[in-house]
């Protein structure tokens, strides 16, 4: 036990440097917060992007700091128990810098190679839409559904996350395209209307950023 102990502090404590560099920042949006209405409004945007996002990125680097001095200090059961904190702060951050950049207000369409690809693992566009909503509508509570691209098999895959559990590290699929159904993101304009929500969400999306994302995976 003592040994475990001792190894898991050194694989801790080898991270230190980094996190003594690593702090993460709001990004800003690609667009203004009224640009996506009358699909989202510019109220729920600024809201989610100044308050929520902005959360996540703060609460992250609070939690950093005090893996930092956890480790500096050799308290190995306080840095093991930020993992949670990390892995929920982490993640919003995560989904959200992909989130922002899969909406656009120009219409796009999916790249050649990207639609072969849905037209082989889904049979066509309408029915990865059909396949993507449902997995949104379904998710209890709060979480995540996505459209992924699996490294290995390279095929494409639908796949849910409670909370802010971000995707690679949760299901080892790439994201490519995330729907955020939590309730900050709709509730002020589609009230518990989720489906009405995910439906219109489709007229935004930026295909032109889930192309670019599903070439880079396929590299």
């Amino acid at each position: 036990m003592i040994a475990f102990r001792k190894n898991l502090f050194s694989t801790l404590k080898s991270g230190q440097n980094v996190i003594s560099r690593f702090e993460c920042t709001l990004p800003k949006l690609p667009y203004e917060y009224h640009a996506l209405e009358p699909v989202i409004s510019k109220e729920i945007m600024e809201i989610h992007h100044t308050k929520h996002h902005a959360a996540y990125v703060n609460n992250l680097n609070a939690t950093q700091e005090k893996l930092k001095k956890a480790l500096e200090q050799g308290d190995v059961a306080t840095a093991i128990s930020l993992g949670p904190a990390i892995r929920f702060n982490g993640g919003g951050h995560l989904n959200h810098s992909i989130f922002w950049h899969n909406l656009s207000p120009s219409q796009s369409e999916p790249s050649k190679e990207l639609a072969c690809a849905i037209n082989k693992d889904f049979g066509s566009l309408d029915k990865l839409r059909e396949v993507l909503s449902a997995a949104a509508v379904g998710v209890q509570g709060s979480g995540w559904a996505w459209l992924g691209l699996h490294p290995i098999s390279k095929t494409l895959q639908v796949a849910t996350c409670a909370n802010q559990d971000p995707l690679q590290p949760t299901t080892g699929l790439v994201p490519l395209l995330g729907i955020d159904v939590w309730e900050h993101a709709y509730y002020l304009q589609y009230k518990n209307v989720r489906p009405d929500y995910v439906k219109k969400i489709w007229e935004i999306i930026n295909w032109k950023d889930v192309s670019v994302r599903f070439a880079t995976a396929c590299k």
